[in-house]
């Protein structure tokens, strides 16, 4: 013990340490920067990517329009072992849902390569959980437990296998469209400001997409993809139908409708445009003040639980203290 006290106060010692501390934080703090993934670059990357499918898309289909039973080819193929097993087991018959892609396409993972690996996930998963389950019960001899209980364990797993893809799916989805309803009052702004200075509305699309990047990825990504179908399917319409179905927020499908009725019947769109930007800024304005007037109910318990026997503490121990000296 006198060693490492005599240790602890040597002044050398102390200097060592303080300039590995030093040395330390200044390599983390260069490195981190160079660590850090460009989410912005990455999801722009995949646009260019779907517009580029787009376009050949569309391109194979103009060719092919005279031939009979030529289908064009929207997607690029998946990896080869993965799409055998998926093709082998028919996993899309037997796990597939005819919401999936929808769904997918909601968390941001598109093309055939994303449906199959959640088909390979949803088939993975409740396997790998069951022979886990099996593993933990044999290694510690079932744990005392009836063979009903055992049972009973084995299935929990492997619900819990077929339900974990689907839950890791919702909360992608739920952390998107967050951010895009964070960002959409914003991004509406934008492109009334656009279409009121004259643009027209691929060109206000990009235009928005570029700018409210720094705010939202997901709403970039989705307004650079709606211009690229803009650009390349031969009716507009669907091009917003799509936009409202990617993102499942009601405040963009409104936005969509609008712009919908204005192509079919030439509607003007800023004055539309102007009250669903107030629309949704009063909408984000309540959900604020949603959550600020939830804040009272939710901090009774912690408040009785923590701070209470804290303060109760500092008031009552002084009193206490002289309670018992004078005794």
């Amino acid at each position: 013990m006198s060693g490492l006290i005599d240790k602890l106060t040597d002044g050398q010692f102390i200097a060592s340490v303080l300039t590995a501390v030093a040395v330390s934080a200044t390599i983390v703090t260069i490195g981190l920067p160079l660590l850090e993934r460009n989410e912005m670059k990455e999801r722009m990357n995949s646009v260019a990517l779907e517009r580029d499918r787009i376009r050949a898309r569309e391109r194979e289909r103009l060719n092919n329009q005279g031939k009979q039973g030529a289908k064009p080819t929207l997607r690029s193929s998946p990896g080869a072992m993965a799409k055998q097993i998926v093709e082998r087991f028919n996993l899309a018959k037997w796990l597939n849902s005819e919401t999936s892609t929808e769904r997918l396409m909601r968390a941001g993972l598109r093309g055939p390569k994303a449906e199959t690996a959640f088909l390979l996930a949803r088939l993975v998963a409740p396997i790998g959980l069951i022979l886990l389950a099996i593993f933990y019960l044999v290694l510690n001899n079932g744990f005392g437990l009836p063979i009903g209980a055992r049972v009973g364990a084995v299935i929990f797993a492997a619900y819990i296998g077929i339900k974990l893809p689907e839950i890791y799916l919702s909360n992608i989805t739920s952390k998107r469209q967050a951010s895009m309803r964070r960002a959409f009052p914003d991004a509406l702004d934008l492109l009334l400001i656009c279409v009121e200075s004259g643009m027209s509305i691929e060109h206000a699309f990009r235009k928005v997409s570029t700018e409210i990047g720094s705010s939202s990825v997901p709403m970039a990504e989705e307004m650079a993809l709606t211009t690229a179908e803009l650009s390349y399917l031969p009716d507009r319409r669907l091009a917003y139908e799509n936009l409202g179905k990617r993102t499942g927020l009601d405040n963009i499908k409104s936005v969509t409708t609008v712009l919908i009725q204005a192509e079919r019947y030439g509607t003007p769109l800023g004055q539309a445009l102007r009250v669903l930007a107030q629309e949704s800024r009063d909408q984000r304005m309540t959900a604020a003040e949603k959550k600020a007037a939830s804040l009272p109910p939710k901090l009774t318990v912690p408040m009785i639980v923590f701070f209470m026997p804290a303060l109760f503490i500092v008031i009552l121990t002084p009193a206490l203290i002289q309670i018992f000296k004078w005794k």
